[in-house]
């Protein structure tokens, strides 16, 4: 894929969690897992005095995400990416090569260390788990 097909794809992803009404699209983290099966990612709103997550919606974000990691060079892909979105429309991206991923770091304690590395040490706040979970809100 050319390099304006991926700015492109990147693009689409900032357009897709802009679509979230309910908060500012400044301070949103995108952090996913990606590989040539699946993508899981997480998506987090800094809040000032707390970080919110908010349920991603793989119908939009999946396919995005899954072209980025098909662009990259089979012998170079990435297996993370952390975009931020700064300043309403401004995004940074960095992504994460297997190599540099401790194989022994429980995924979750991983996930939360690289939200604090954007927003530092503050509580993460999660909806609760139940039957509605995706409902409140999809981006």
């Amino acid at each position: 894929m050319a390099n304006t097909e991926v700015e492109s794809l990147l693009n689409r992803l900032g357009q897709i969690l802009a679509e979230d009404r309910e908060y500012r699209v400044d301070g949103t983290l995108l952090y996913a897992k990606v590989d040539d099966a699946s993508a899981t990612p997480a998506i987090f709103k800094n809040l000032g005095n707390h970080i919110l997550y908010r349920w991603p919606d793989l119908d939009s974000i999946g396919d995005p995400l899954m072209h980025l990691w098909d662009a990259a060079d089979p012998d170079k892909r990435w297996a993370e990416i952390e975009y931020l979105i700064r300043d309403d429309r401004f995004f940074n991206v960095t992504y994460v090569y297997p190599d540099e991923i401790d194989p022994d770091e429980d995924p979750f304690v991983r996930r939360d260390r690289i939200v604090a590395k954007y927003f530092g040490d503050k509580p993460i706040v999660y909806p609760p788990l139940d039957d509605s979970i995706g409902q409140d809100f999809k981006l």
